[in-house]
């Protein structure tokens, strides 16, 4: 596993740390998703440093392939403006990206792509710009999907988003959980929480 702690990590019992918004997103909605199990350790981490977590389920908003001529006909898609309102109203973004070859998902990307898209009276990017994300991943393999996370951080970083230089990546997915969800390794627990607890701080300090 491959974790970065900021240095201005606040603890939980700290009464400044609360009050932070996070979006918490798996890329990926298969039963039995590494990544899905691994956010919602991070999500309930996240809770636990004071910050308030809202768990999304993209299985609920299906989307068509991001097409502008589909737009132009259309309007965008109901289900893309309800996630850009999910999106606008939280400040931080805490998400799991699983690695299909080597990038991230088509889930995803389409997500991202249709939550971009501008709207009249709205400002350009609105449900990205300024926002915080802390990227985190968990694969079967050796690199625990940090490939992936090189062009999502990439994706994010130009649409205007603070993007943590702290990421986690977990390896071994497949034999890293118990038979309750929690994570087997209690050291890779803590240092998970710790990174939470340092996302849950950041978000804080810059929209508190």
């Amino acid at each position: 596993m491959n974790i970065w702690i900021p240095a201005f990590e606040r603890s939980p019992s700290d009464p400044s740390a609360g009050g932070a918004k996070v979006l918490a997103i798996s890329g990926s909605t298969r039963k039995g998703s590494y990544n899905s199990k691994l956010l919602k350790i991070a999500a309930e981490m996240t809770r636990q440093a004071g910050a308030e977590v809202t768990l999304l389920d993209l299985e609920q908003y299906p989307l068509p392939i991001m097409n502008e001529d589909l737009e132009k006909e259309k309007g965008v898609p109901e289900n893309a403006m309800k996630l850009k309102q999910l999106f606008i109203s939280h400040k931080g973004l805490l998400i799991a990206s699983p690695e299909y070859n080597s990038s991230i998902t088509a889930l995803l990307k389409n997500t991202i792509d249709w939550v971009s898209r501008p709207v009249p009276n709205e400002a350009p990017l609105a449900g990205f710009q300024g926002k915080v994300a802390t990227l985190i991943s968990a694969s079967p393999g050796a690199l625990g999907g940090l490939r992936g996370l090189v062009h999502l951080r990439s994706i994010l970083g130009n649409i205007g988003v603070i993007v943590l230089p702290e990421q986690v990546a977990l390896t071994n997915a497949h034999e890293a959980f118990a038979d309750d969800g929690t994570l087997k390794d209690p050291k890779a627990a803590a240092r998970l929480k710790k990174a939470m607890d340092a996302f849950a701080a950041v978000v804080r300090k810059v929209h508190g």
